[in-house]
């Protein structure tokens, strides 16, 4: 189940970006939102000459699986 609905639509790095900032305002703490906003960011600009299409695809699928995994991690109740 993905942490947001939309994810399944998700196919340009930039709707990947926008939705994993929207995942870090789901996060509990100040910090941990800056911190995941800033490894975003930094992963989006080391990313940003990927040109092999599948490759993105598969960076972006890795993405919203591990923006699942850390919302179920620190959101539990």
């Amino acid at each position: 189940m993905p942490p947001l609905a939309g994810a399944e639509l998700i196919r340009t790095p930039v709707q990947l970006y926008r939705y994993l900032l929207r995942c870090c305002k789901l996060l509990p703490s100040t910090a941990m939102q800056q911190h995941y906003r800033h490894a975003v960011r930094q992963s989006f600009n080391s990313h940003a000459d990927e040109e092999d299409r599948e490759r993105v695809q598969l960076i972006i699928q890795r993405a919203i699986v591990d923006a699942d995994w850390i919302l179920e991690k620190y959101t539990k109740k």
